[in-house]
């Protein structure tokens, strides 16, 4: 992991409605969300909590809203934000495979083949109904089209869009092993992780059935876990002793539902890869000189042979924002700084994301941007902020593609399960690292006014569902006690 220092922003004094002399609309407000900010449980917690209306600017009800905290994901309203101002929500990102070969009267390419990587992070089976290969099947086919019936050379997964650390600074080290702590990469396939189920045995004794999604030589899972009698206690336990190479040990009982996990994937480029040579070579076109990865230009008067394009930036913020993906709002901040500097990386994309909330008049002066997902536990942001950049992006003229791409109760997202009774009148952002929740976005209040607020709970010590709870309870107040 990089050692990367936390980017401190320092810029100017930057005009923002004032929190000073700020009132509650009802001392009903004030004092229903102080009874929940107050309870017991959260003595040695940090809160930062403001609510403002959209058409007065008025603040309604503020705690400490100016105070440094994590956002956790949260910090994906910036990334997106910045993204969708910069980027536009019709971009499509493109996958080409690329090749100087000559194709010869046999079908054979007599060259390298190179599958190079835009920063789309659509390979999988997101948008394809489950179809985890839709996308290098097209690209395969294409191929045939062509008269490719051989590759003499390599196929190289070219990654070359974005340079620096492959994840952010300051990623817990636990995060590492799962799905949202995957490496970035400008080539990915299936979000670079890999599913694991294991299902019980026929009889007690038996070794538990392992599968894994989608299959590649890139990895590999040894499993030594048995079955156990119904009734006895399920104990997994999944080491890494190397990279890709994951170990799946203990017990589960005959009578338990099977166990599932998602496994990040290390070096994404050459994952691709392979998994694109499984598809050509399924499809009877032999890739003779194997898989190999580069980050170096392309070869001068390279030609494109075939192309993939991504769905529109608006339906990967939806990703980012409805199921918090996290490798997605990190590909966004690398594209971002691509489009701004012509560098995908990290620095680039948070020093034109500092510019863009400059720009929008949103107090950031004390902020600290680590990462674009909110993983880190070195990003510091403040409610007062938050909801600056949500009025901020209520007057942008791409704002009704903002706020749809926000989780709603009811619907699939991260707030399915949360606030159902608010469905229609909610879009928000959730967020949640350990010791550290929170939640931001647009409400319509009982009297029809149109609200931004920002709930932030830092250093607790109860369990993560207490202070989500606890969170709706005060979004609650908010949206109907109004």
């Amino acid at each position: 992991m990089g050692g990367r220092a936390c980017l401190l922003a320092t810029l100017g004094l930057l005009l923002s409605p004032p929190l000073v002399g700020a009132e509650p609309s009802s001392d009903a407000l004030r004092r229903g969300i102080e009874a929940v900010v107050s309870r017991r449980a959260f003595a040695p917690a940090s809160w930062g909590i403001e609510v403002r209306g959209l058409k007065s600017g008025r603040v309604l009800y503020v705690h400490d809203a100016e105070k440094n905290l994590k956002p956790a994901s949260t910090l994906k309203l910036v990334t997106s934000a910045a993204a969708l101002d910069a980027l536009g929500p019709d971009l499509r990102l493109r996958t080409t495979l690329e090749t100087t070969a000559r194709l010869d009267a046999y079908g054979r390419l007599l060259g390298d083949v190179f599958l190079v990587g835009r920063g789309d992070p659509s390979l999988s089976g997101r948008f394809t109904e489950g179809r985890i290969f839709a996308a290098f099947e097209a690209l395969a086919e294409a191929l045939q089209a062509a008269g490719v019936r051989r590759l003499e050379g390599r196929l190289v997964g070219h990654e070359g869009a974005f340079a620096g650390d492959r994840r952010g600074a300051d990623w817990g080290w636990e995060d590492l092993v799962w799905s949202y702590g995957a490496e970035v990469s400008a080539l990915s396939f299936n979000d670079n992780t890999a599913r694991l189920r294991l299902v019980p045995g026929e009889r007690p004794g038996d070794p538990a059935l392992l599968d894994e999604e989608p299959r590649s030589d890139h990895y590999a899972v040894v499993s030594t876990a048995t079955t156990a009698p119904a009734g006895t206690k399920t104990e997994l336990t999944l080491t890494q002793p190397a990279a890709n190479r994951f170990h799946l040990s203990g017990v589960i009982a005959q009578s338990d539902a099977p166990w599932e996990g998602t496994v990040a994937i290390s070096d994404p480029a050459r994952y691709a890869a392979q998994a694109l040579l499984d598809v050509l070579e399924t499809k009877g076109v032999r890739v003779r000189g194997g898989v190999a990865t580069s980050t170096e230009p392309l070869p001068a008067g390279a030609r494109v042979l075939a192309t993939h394009v991504s769905p529109p930036l608006a339906e990967i913020l939806g990703v980012v924002n409805k199921e918090s993906q996290n490798l997605h709002a990190e590909i966004l901040l690398r594209l971002l700084g691509q489009k701004v500097s012509g560098q995908g990386t990290v620095e680039a994309g948070h020093a034109a994301a500092l510019e863009f909330l400059k720009r929008v008049k949103v107090p950031a002066e004390s902020w600290g941007l680590s990462d674009g997902s909110g993983l880190s536990r070195s990003d510091l942001v403040t409610a007062h902020g938050l909801v600056s950049l949500l009025a901020a992006m209520d007057r942008h003229p791409l704002a009704p593609v903002f706020r749809q791409s926000l989780a709603e109760p009811g619907q699939k997202g991260t707030l399915e399960n949360r606030l159902r009774r608010y469905h229609g009148r909610l879009f928000a952002k959730t967020g949640t690292l350990r010791q550290a929740n929170a939640l931001a976005g647009y409400a319509t209040a009982k009297d029809g006014e149109r609200l931004a607020f920002a709930v932030l709970i830092n250093n607790h010590t109860v369990p993560s569902r207490e202070a989500v709870a606890a969170i709706d309870d005060i979004v609650g107040i908010v949206l109907g006690g109004r």
